[in-house]
């Protein structure tokens, strides 16, 4: 059998808004039978996700603006061609810091976060009123939020 190839043209691509991130997916988990899967984003200032942990890893290449990041203790600002890798069951968030939305590759291994964000972009569609569903949503999907006094 051969194996597939994906083209996802510039002006392609399914793009979902996750918690006013516009996600969109390049590479999806049944292209690599769940190995791993590719989004870009592009992350408006103050917009991402709040802390959570997740069992699989994440790894993100900035393609533009910057983005501050927060895993475990540690705090990180990243720009244009930095590149930054979290593992499974660390706890981390990150938000758009730029005066411009940035834009980042998140690479997802093995792929879990796929169905996590079209859950969140059906039932989540105002900040802040629908943020209390984070928690049920995320543990659906192997997610877990911090709570607001971590």
């Amino acid at each position: 059998m051969t194996p597939s190839v994906s083209v996802v043209r510039a002006a392609e691509g399914e793009t979902l808004n996750v918690l006013g991130v516009a996600v969109r997916f390049l590479c999806r988990a049944g292209d690599t039978h769940h190995a791993w899967s590719l989004m870009e984003n592009v992350i408006p200032t103050n917009a991402g996700p709040p802390p959570h942990q997740h069992p699989w890893d994440e790894a993100y290449f900035v393609i533009a603006g910057e983005v501050e990041f927060q895993i475990g203790e540690r705090r990180e600002r990243v720009r244009a061609g930095d590149f930054i890798y979290a593992p499974g069951g660390a706890m981390h968030a990150f938000h758009g810091v730029s005066q411009v939305a940035a834009r980042m590759l998140i690479f997802d291994v093995p792929a879990h976060a796929e169905a996590f964000f079209r859950e969140l972009h059906r039932e989540v569609t105002e900040v802040p009123r629908d943020l209390a569903k984070l928690p049920a949503i995320g543990a659906r999907h192997g997610l877990l939020f911090a709570s607001r006094s971590e």
